[in-house]
C-alpha cells in the first residue's frame, strides 16, 4: 500500500533528502517549511511547485493541522526544528518554543489521527557519554537548551504512547553530514563548514587540538532509518534509538584527508568551543534489531561522496 507521509522541515538538508527519496519509493509525499533553513532548490521542482503537495508556513499553520486531523497521513516525519546547540544557548526561550511547544501542538493533532509519529531527536541528549559506544539505554544528561528540547520532547513521546496510545519512535541522530547541507553558516558542523572554505579559498578553522572523535553518519543512513521507522511493522511505544554507524574518526583525520585532497588548502587552530563533546560513538545493535538498520554508507565513501557533490553544485550554492 502506498504510504501517505507528512514531512516537516522538507526542505532541509536531511528533509529534502528524505523527501526526493520517499518520492523515488512512490510514496504520496507531503511536506511543510517555513523556509528559514530550507531551500526549495534542493526539492524537486515538479513538488516545490505543487502548492496541494508543499506549503511554505510554519509546520503548526492551520492549514497544516486541519490536513492532520483529517487523516490525510499514516505517518508524520517531524524534522522540523531550530537546530544548532550554540544558538540554543544563545536563545533559549525562542528556540523552546519552536523545538518543544509548537511539537507539542502537532503531537496533540497527530495522536488519535496517524499511525506513527516519527521525531528526529539527538546524540546531544546524552551529554558527554562516559560509556562508548553509547546505547540508548545510557541516562540522559543535556548539557544545552537544544538538547534539553529534544529529551523533553522523547519524554513527551512516552507520555502520549502510554496515556494516549500513539505510536511513535524517536531517531537519535549522530553527527549528520553529506549533500543539502550548506557550511556557510556560524552554526555549520566541521564537514560542511571545512568544504564551504575549501571552495572559498579560505582556512579551515580546527578548533583545538583536533583530538577529538565523532560518529559521522551520513545522511543516505538517516533517511533510510526514518522510511524504515514508518514501515516497521507493530508498534514501536516511543523507542529511542541510536542513529548512526558504531564506529567515529577524529577531526584531525578529517582535516589531513581534506589538506591532502585540495593541495594548497589551509587551516587555521582555534580554541576548544565551550562545552564541546570530546567522543561520540553509538551502540546501534537496538536500532539494527528493531529498525533492521544497517549503515548503506560509510564515513569515507560519505565523505567523498558529499566532496563531489560540493564541487558539482558550488555555483549554485555558494551565494546561498
Amino acid at each position: 500500500m502506498q504510504k501517505r507521509v507528512l514531512i516537516t522541515g522538507c526542505a532541509g538538508f536531511i528533509g529534502s533528502n528524505l523527501t526526493r527519496r520517499c518520492l523515488d519509493e512512490g510514496w504520496d509525499v507531503h511536506g511543510v517549511d517555513d523556509l528559514s533553513g530550507g531551500y526549495t532548490d534542493f526539492l524537486p521542482r515538479a513538488f516545490a511547485n505543487d502548492e496541494s503537495r508543499f506549503k511554505k508556513c510554519d509546520f503548526v499553520d492551520a492549514r497544516i493541522l486541519r490536513d492532520v486531523d483529517s487523516q490525510k497521513y499514516d505517518a508524520v516525519i517531524h524534522l522540523a526544528a531550530v537546530p544548532r546547540v550554540s544558538y540554543s544557548v544563545e536563545f533559549p526561550v525562542s528556540t523552546n518554543d519552536a523545538n518543544v511547544t509548537k511539537t507539542l501542538l502537532l503531537m496533540q493533532v497527530c495522536r488519535d489521527n496517524i499511525n506513527r509519529f516519527v521525531f528526529a531527536s539527538s546524540s546531544s541528549v546524552y551529554g558527554g557519554a562516559d560509556v562508548l559506544p553509547t546505547p540508548d539505554t545510557h541516562p540522559k544528561d543535556p548539557k544545552s537548551p537544544y538538547a534539553l528540547q529534544k529529551s523533553i520532547v522523547e519524554d513527551y513521546l512516552k507520555l502520549y504512547s502510554s496515556l494516549y496510545g500513539m505510536d511513535s519512535i524517536a531517531l537519535r541522530f549522530f553527527n549528520v553530514f553529506g549533500p543539502h547541507q550548506l557550511g556557510g553558516s556560524p552554526y555549520s558542523t566541521a564537514v560542511s563548514a571545512w568544504l564551504n572554505a575549501i571552495m572559498r579559498g579560505e582556512s579551515m578553522r580546527s578548533d583545538g587540538d583536533g583530538s577529538q572523535t565523532r560518529d559521522m553518519c551520513y545522511v543516505e543512513n538517516v533517511v533510510d532509518a526514518c522510511m524504515k521507522s514508518v514501515t516497521c511493522d507493530g508498534r514501536l511505544d516511543a523507542v529511542r534509538l541510536n542513529i548512526a554507524c558504531g564506529d567515529r574518526v577524529s577531526n584531525r583525520q578529517i582535516l589531513e584527508y581534506l589538506l591532502d585532497k585540495f593541495p594548497g588548502s589551509k587551516y587555521h587552530d582555534s580554541p576548544w568551543r565551550s562545552g564541546d563533546v570530546m567522543h561520540t560513538q553509538a551502540d546501534i545493535s537496538k536500532t539494527s534489531e528493531v529498525l533492521g538498520y544497517v549503515p548503506l554508507v560509510r564515513f569515507w565513501e560519505g565523505l567523498d561522496k558529499t566532496i563531489a557533490w560540493y564541487e558539482k553544485s558550488w555555483k549554485d550554492i555558494k551565494d546561498m
